[in-house]
């Protein structure tokens, strides 16, 4: 069976290593979750299922630190940030469990016609079905909770592929999901190619897919997906900013330059553009690169580490 090295982005050295999964083991999973699904004896109610979203934050909450280190190591994601990554991450449970308590149909009005009279009508929301989460790498765990635990909240067995960069936070946020109770087909992880992902994507048991990354690749998906499938693509942004001489510039560049660097840039609401008016445009462009040169780059495990390395090395190179 084939291996993948997981490696930390800021010196090359391998964090762990994880099997590569072949197409018929990911249609094993898939099979597994369909069959669960259609399986209305095994759906869990919606008390259950919001203890074990519960028992999880409290398990996040309670090791916080090794969740926030080994998303930074894989992830390249300096330290301070990661530790308000899981933060996020916490508080994405407590709203899925707010939404949920608050999910409902509605009382369709009938009696304005003659053949509506002495009628009711209303609606029910039921879950759809299989969830196929793939995510990227930038929030190697918030990610996984804000694409999977809104499918298990309102009962859809979900399959999540990780980014190949940053498969670690996924397997402990599923290890700690059945940890806390839920049955372990309700939420599995696939660690395949691309070319698995796409046939994995274009079948009919697929009934909704959840993508974060590129345009490209998001749409192409979508143009795949079986018929009567729904989705939710994430692109990311262009986050331009205006700047114009009614704005004060010592108080702005912080958060600009905070924008701009985060994460090294690899955020889709990072700092993209700036238009400045041209009647201050000399005197921001210095302050803004003299803030810039301040900025504490390197191993992104260090607390005063303020911009990481990139994912991948061939990320450093730059296209014309």
């Amino acid at each position: 069976m084939e291996e993948i090295k997981i490696l930390n982005p800021f010196d090359q050295s391998v964090i762990e290593t994880l099997p590569f999964e072949d197409e018929k083991s990911v249609f094993m999973k898939l099979e597994t979750a369909h069959h669960l699904f259609q399986d209305h004896k095994k759906q869990l109610p919606k008390y259950e299922r919001i203890q074990i979203l519960e028992r999880l934050a409290e398990k996040i909450s309670a090791d916080a630190e090794r969740f926030a280190q080994e998303a930074a190591a894989e992830g390249g994601k300096p330290i301070a940030d990661s530790r308000i990554e899981i933060a996020r991450a916490i508080d994405g449970i407590k709203i899925a469990i707010r939404e949920l308590c608050t999910l409902k149909g509605e009382e369709i009005t009938m009696g304005i016609t003659a053949s509506s009279t002495n009628r009711m009508a209303m609606t029910i929301r039921q879950p759809r079905g299989v969830v196929l989460a793939i995510s990227a790498f930038n929030h190697p765990f918030n990610l996984i909770i804000h694409q999977a635990i809104p499918a298990i909240a309102v009962g859809c067995p979900v399959l999540i592929k990780p980014a190949l960069t940053t498969p670690l936070s996924c397997r402990s946020i599923i290890n700690l999901l059945h940890e806390v109770g839920l049955p372990k087909d309700w939420c599995q992880m696939i660690f395949c190619d691309n070319t698995v992902t796409g046939k994995l994507v274009s079948d009919s048991r697929i009934s909704f897919l959840t993508f974060i990354g590129s345009e490209k690749i998001g749409w192409m998906l979508r143009s795949q997906l079986a018929p009567g499938a729904n989705c939710a693509l994430e692109h990311g942004g262009l986050a331009p900013v205006i700047f114009d001489q009614t704005a004060d510039i010592t108080t702005s560049l912080p958060p600009l330059i905070k924008g701009g660097y985060y994460h090294a840039g690899q955020v889709c609401v990072s700092v993209q553009r700036i238009y400045i008016q041209q009647s201050i445009s000399k005197k921001f462009i210095e302050q803004f690169t003299e803030g810039v040169k301040t900025l504490k780059t390197g191993n992104q495990l260090e607390d005063q580490t303020e911009v990481g390395p990139l994912i991948l090395p061939r990320e450093t190179s730059i296209s014309g």
